[in-house]
């Protein structure tokens, strides 16, 4: 029988430790947040959503209505989020880059509590914490206005929720077992409405409701819950879990996981349905026709399909065969170790260098520390998940192949490494679990030689991704650097 623990049991250390990584990521995030800017406008991509967001705000009734303001292409909920901080703070950098930034600190807590109620360890949480805090990739995008960043936010609220609806499941399970009630029925007991699971179909829509590719999540996560309960009715001696698992879960887990976000993303263009002047809300008998055999659709479905087929048709464009290139793109297999990171802002000359010639450079780089050992521990992973069966990293996995393996089906796209934000989280989650596994490892001889290499080996490691990032602030940061020192950062030919 699975031991009834479900959580890490130090309550109280556990509070302290989440307060001291939630202080460090905020520092971090806010330090310095206003610059590198463009001469005081928006840099890189930024360029594209910063406008969006401010016409938002100020276009009147939270909807976009003047195409010129950039490419419409992405759906409204990431715009939302950049005019909120807009409207704190004004058209300015730390209005842009502020909800960027609480999301980026939101994005660190949530990655420590889920690691924690993952791993049962205050020690590994707090390690994923740190590992979080000093990552390239989640420093960087926590420290724009674009888009990536906030999806990454409601893809790992969405997996957190459902780590603790395993919990929450396994722990009603257990009273049932206990109580002599689990053999009543060959399927095992209803766990009735379960508000992790929907708050995770949330996240979800509003991810989806962010960028497309919260899709990916949604297929990802709904078989991942399906797999926790029959896990569970397994686990605890359910006659025909499979079947359970059919009958009793898989229609609300659908009905949570699948169908809410559909909702959700629906819902976030309730307000471009309402307004009379969102962009293409009348093209019917512009753009479109008003007969054919589609005529009996209302007109505005139909204008929100003319919509949502122009990003379609935009996406479907954007490839290599079409012309479409650029000098700091990169494929999905570059990703898990950042072998091709992206320059999001360059100026050259005298700036606080002693009067000599300097660059102000920010790039798009994950920590070599963390990024380059991702081999190992998805290969580390994967046996585990295959052949011990440790749900741990088939949780993490999951979500972190949802957010690369489906790039891989259309390579001739134009890709870029920000779109490896959503998988980053994951990424320091097993990393995490790694260290936690060669702690367990020696667990046994507390005062043996190999508990003490155990030991030293995983504080030599946390050492040097903390050694890592400071390291690498100043190219992560656009802080004005000398030539040499510049020099200095670009380890890969790639990287240039």
């Amino acid at each position: 029988m699975p031991e009834p623990v479900f959580g890490a049991a130090d309550s109280r250390r556990g509070l302290i430790t989440g307060l001291v990584i939630g202080l460090l990521a905020f520092v971090t995030r806010f330090w310095g947040l206003t610059h590198p800017t463009d001469k005081g406008t928006p840099v890189f991509d930024e360029k594209h959503y910063v406008p969006q967001g401010w016409q938002v705000l100020t276009g009147g009734g939270w909807i976009e209505d003047n195409p010129a303001y950039g490419l419409v292409v992405h759906p409204p909920v990431g715009k939302w989020m950049l005019a909120f901080g807009e409207a704190l703070f004004g058209y300015n950098p730390m209005g842009w880059r502020f909800t960027a930034a609480v999301s980026g600190v939101v994005i660190v807590v949530a990655v420590y509590l889920t690691a924690r109620r993952l791993s049962r360890s205050t020690l590994i949480g707090a390690l994923a914490g740190v590992f979080a805090i000093c990552d390239g990739v989640l420093f960087v995008q926590s420290r724009m206005g674009m888009l990536d960043i906030f999806q990454a936010l409601f893809i790992v609220l969405a997996f957190s929720a459902l780590i603790a609806d395993r919990d929450q499941v396994r722990r009603r399970m257990d009273r049932v077992y206990r109580e002599g009630r689990i053999g009543l029925s060959d399927y095992g007991p209803r766990m009735g409405f379960r508000w992790y699971r929907f708050a995770a179909g949330v996240s979800l829509g509003l991810a989806c409701g962010t960028k497309w590719s919260g899709l990916y999540f949604v297929i990802a996560y709904t078989l991942l819950s399906l797999w926790f309960d029959v896990r569970a009715r397994k686990d605890y001696h359910v006659r025909k879990p499979w079947r359970g698992t059919l009958l009793r879960d898989a229609v609300p887990t659908v009905a949570s996981l699948a169908v809410l976000p559909v909702l959700i993303y629906l819902a976030s263009f309730a307000l471009w349905f309402r307004s009379e002047t969102s962009v293409y809300r009348y093209v019917v008998g512009v753009e479109v026709g008003t007969d054919g055999p589609w005529a009996w659709v209302p007109g505005a479905l139909r204008s929100f399909w003319y919509y949502e087929s122009g990003i379609l048709e935009f996406h479907a464009g954007l490839t290599n065969a079409a012309g479409n290139d650029h000098p700091w793109e990169s494929k999905p297999w570059t990703w898990p170790m950042g072998l091709r990171p992206m320059l999001y802002a360059i100026s050259y000359g005298p700036d606080q260098c002693g009067g000599g010639d300097c660059i102000r450079a920010q790039m798009l780089i994950g920590t070599p520390a963390l990024w380059w050992p991702a081999i190992p521990m998805l290969i580390w992973g994967l046996w585990k998940a295959i052949f011990r069966r440790d749900w741990r990293y088939q949780a993490a996995l999951a979500a972190y192949f949802a957010g690369i393996l489906p790039w891989f089906g259309e390579i001739d796209r134009q890709m870029y490494f920000f779109y490896a934000t959503a998988i980053a989280p994951f990424l320091v989650m097993g990393l995490a679990l790694c260290c936690g596994d060669v702690l367990a490892s020696a667990a046994r001889g507390r005062h043996s030689p190999g508990r003490l290499m155990a030991v030293s080996a995983v504080a030599f490691y946390v050492t040097l991704v903390v050694a890592d990032f400071v390291f690498m602030w100043p190219v992560l940061t656009g802080t004005p650097i000398s030539n040499q020192w510049w020099n200095m950062q670009l380890w890969l030919p790639s990287w240039t």
